[in-house]
C-alpha cells in the first residue's frame, strides 16, 4: 500500500542484520521517534540482536485514541501494519525468520505490536506490549484467524495509566491467550506511563530464550 508511513526511514541498532542471532522490531509511541525507542536497546543489553525501528510520519501512527473505532484511525493503522510487515520481510530476507523475531512496542507502538500479532498470528520469537493493548472500540470484532503457536507474549502496564485502561490490557491478554500465545501479564500499581526495570528484566529473559532456541 502507499499509506502515510510508507517511505519513512527504518532505523537500526545493534548487530548487523546479516550477522544477528535474532531481531527485535521496535515500534515507537505517539509523539516519539524510532531513535527514541531504539534507546531501549542499550538497557536490554543483548548484543547478538539486531534492532529495527520503523518511523511514523509526523511521529504519530494514527490520530485518535486506540480505543476509537478502527475506521476513525485509518489509513494510519493499515499503513503502520504494512510498515511492520515490511520490516519483518526485510529481516526474513536477510536470514531471520519470524520465530527469531521479537515484536516490541511502547504505548501506541504496543497497541500496534499486539494488534499486528493478532491479525497475523503465527509463531514469533516473542511479542511484547509495554503499556498498550489491542486496537478498537468495544464493538470491534475480535475474530482473528490463525495461531500464535505458543509464542511468548508479555504485556506490562500500570493500573492507573491514563491512556491505557486496565480492562483493555486484560482483554488483550485473554484474546492473545485464545490465539495460542503464552501470555504473561503484569499490572504495576501506581506506575507512570513508562517502562520499569521489571519489564526490562522480563523482556531480557524472552530475548535470551530466542537466542537459545527455547
Amino acid at each position: 500500500m502507499n499509506g502515510p508511513h510508507q517511505g519513512q526511514p527504518l532505523h537500526a541498532a545493534g548487530a548487523p542484520l546479516r550477522d544477528a542471532g535474532a531481531v527485535m522490531v521496535m515500534i515507537h509511541g505517539r509523539g516519539a521517534t524510532a531513535p527514541s525507542i531504539l534507546s531501549l536497546a542499550s538497557m536490554l543489553d543483548r548484543d547478538a540482536f539486531a534492532y529495527l525501528a520503523p518511523q511514523a510520519a509526523g511521529n504519530v501512527w494514527y490520530p485518535y485514541s486506540f480505543l476509537a473505532p478502527v475506521a476513525d484511525n485509518e489509513p494510519g493503522i493499515s499503513s503502520a501494519m504494512e510498515a511492520i510487515r515490511s520490516t519483518l520481510a526485510l529481516a526474513e530476507e536477510k536470514g531471520t525468520p519470524p520465530e527469531r523475531v521479537v515484536l516490541l512496542g511502547f504505548s501506541q507502538g504496543a497497541c500496534l505490536a499486539t494488534e499486528f500479532a493478532a491479525r497475523h498470528a503465527r509463531r514469533y520469537g516473542a511479542v511484547v506490549g509495554l503499556s498498550g493493548g489491542l486496537i478498537g472500540d468495544d464493538d470491534t470484532p475480535r475474530d482473528y484467524q490463525g495461531s500464535l503457536d505458543g509464542t511468548p507474549v508479555f504485556l506490562g502496564c500500570s493500573d492507573i495509566d491514563q491512556h491505557i485502561p486496565r480492562h483493555r490490557v486484560e482483554l488483550s491478554a485473554e484474546i492473545l491467550r485464545g490465539l495460542g500465545g503464552g501470555v504473561d501479564m503484569q499490572i504495576y500499581p501506581g506506575m507512570a506511563h513508562t517502562v520499569n526495570q521489571d519489564e526490562i528484566t522480563r523482556v531480557q529473559a524472552l530475548m535470551d530464550a530466542v537466542l537459545s532456541g527455547g
